[in-house]
C-alpha cells in the first residue's frame, strides 16, 4: 500500500517537520527541488529550491555545501522562494581545472546566473564565509541586482582587509589560509593538522546525521578546488607590508549582519566601521557562544532574526 505523507505542525529543532503516518520525518534534503543554472563559461551550478515568493539566494562557504543553510531554508520557505546554491566545485556543481577558474568576479557571475535563471532581476543575497565574500562583492558590484544582503561571520573586505594589516590576532588566526595557499589536499598537516578528505573536512557538523549528508556531498567535490578559493583570491600576505586596501562603491541595499563571537577564524573587531561603507539601514547581530558556522551554531536565534527583518523590507 502507498504511504501517504501528512503535513503535521510540531516543534522539530525549531522548525515544522514533515511525518509520514507511520512515523518517520522527512528532511528538507529530501523536499527540495534540484535544478542547475548555466554560468560564464558553461559552468553549471547546482541549487535546491523551497518555497514561493521573493527571491533569497544562499552561498555557503569553506567547507560547506547548500545544506548548510536547512534551518534557514525551512523557516523562510512560506514566505519567500529560498535558493541555496553549491557553489563551484562543490558537490553537485561543476569543478572546472585551475586556480584562474576561481576568481571572485567567476563566482560572482555564478550567483547572478543562478538568479537570471529562475526568472527575477533581482534577490536578496546571503552569505556565510566565502560565500560571504562573494555576496560582499556581489552587492558592490551588481547593486541593481542586489534586494537585500545578509552576511554571516564575514566582515566587510575593508575591515577585514584592515584587520589583516593591523591586528597581531587576526594575523595569526589566518594563519591557516597561508597553509591552505601553499599546500595540497594531500599534505599531511594541510587541514588543520590532516589531510583533506571527506570526513575530515565534516568534522565540524554536530548533527550525526548531517555529517553523513556531509561526507557524501565532499566525496563528489574538489579539494582543490576548495583551496583555490584561498590560492586565487586570499591576500598572500599581512601585516603593515600589506598594500592599502582599494577602494570599494558602498553597498546600496540594506545589510544584516550575524556573527558568532566564539569563531577562530575571523575577530568580530573586523565589524567595526562597517557603516562606513554601506548607504541604507546596517543591523548587526553578535552572538557569544557560537562559533564561524553561526547559522547552525544559532539556527534558530538566526533563522528567525531573518525572517523578521526580511518581511520588514519587502512588504
Amino acid at each position: 500500500m502507498r504511504t501517504k505523507l501528512y503535513l503535521t505542525i510540531c516543534l522539530f529543532v525549531g522548525t515544522l517537520a514533515f511525518v509520514t503516518v507511520d512515523g518517520r520525518q522527512t528532511d528538507l534534503f529530501d523536499r527540495v527541488t534540484n535544478g542547475h543554472a548555466t554560468s560564464e563559461g558553461g559552468v553549471k551550478i547546482h541549487y535546491a529550491t523551497v518555497g514561493k515568493g521573493p527571491l533569497v539566494v544562499m552561498i555557503h562557504g569553506f567547507p560547506d555545501f547548500w545544506y548548510t543553510w536547512r534551518h534557514q531554508m525551512d523557516a523562510l520557505s512560506d514566505r519567500f522562494q529560498v535558493v541555496a546554491i553549491d557553489q563551484r566545485g562543490y558537490n553537485l556543481s561543476d569543478k572546472p581545472k585551475g586556480v584562474e577558474s576561481y576568481d571572485l568576479r567567476l563566482l560572482v557571475a555564478d550567483v547572478a546566473a543562478v538568479v537570471k535563471h529562475l526568472g527575477h532581476d533581482r534577490a536578496t543575497i546571503v552569505g556565510h564565509d566565502w560565500g560571504g565574500m562573494v555576496a560582499w562583492q556581489f552587492a558592490m558590484t551588481l547593486p541593481q541586482m542586489t534586494q537585500n544582503l545578509v552576511i554571516l561571520n564575514l566582515p566587510h573586505p575593508a575591515g577585514l582587509l584592515r584587520e589583516l594589516r593591523s591586528n597581531p590576532e587576526q594575523i595569526a588566526n589566518s594563519e591557516y589560509a597561508r597553509t591552505f595557499q601553499r599546500g595540497s589536499p594531500s599534505d599531511a598537516g594541510v587541514f588543520f593538522g590532516g589531510p583533506m578528505t571527506p570526513e575530515t573536512l565534516s568534522g565540524w557538523v554536530r548533527d550525526p546525521a548531517a555529517r553523513a549528508r556531509y561526507v557524501e556531498a565532499f566525496k563528489g567535490s574538489d579539494f582543490d578546488a576548495m583551496l583555490n578559493y584561498y590560492k586565487q583570491n586570499y591576500p598572500r600576505e599581512s601585516g603593515a607590508s600589506m598594500a592599502a586596501p582599494p577602494a570599494m562603491p558602498k553597498v546600496k541595499a540594506p545589510v544584516l549582519m550575524f556573527h558568532g563571537l566564539d569563531d577562530r577564524a575571523l575577530n568580530s573587531e573586523g565589524l567595526s566601521g562597517t557603516w562606513n561603507w554601506v548607504e541604507k539601514d546596517l543591523t548587526i547581530m553578535t552572538i557569544p557562544g557560537a562559533g564561524h558556522f553561526v547559522q547552525q551554531d544559532a539556527s534558530e536565534l538566526v533563522s528567525s532574526t531573518m525572517k523578521s527583518w526580511l518581511i520588514e523590507r519587502t512588504r
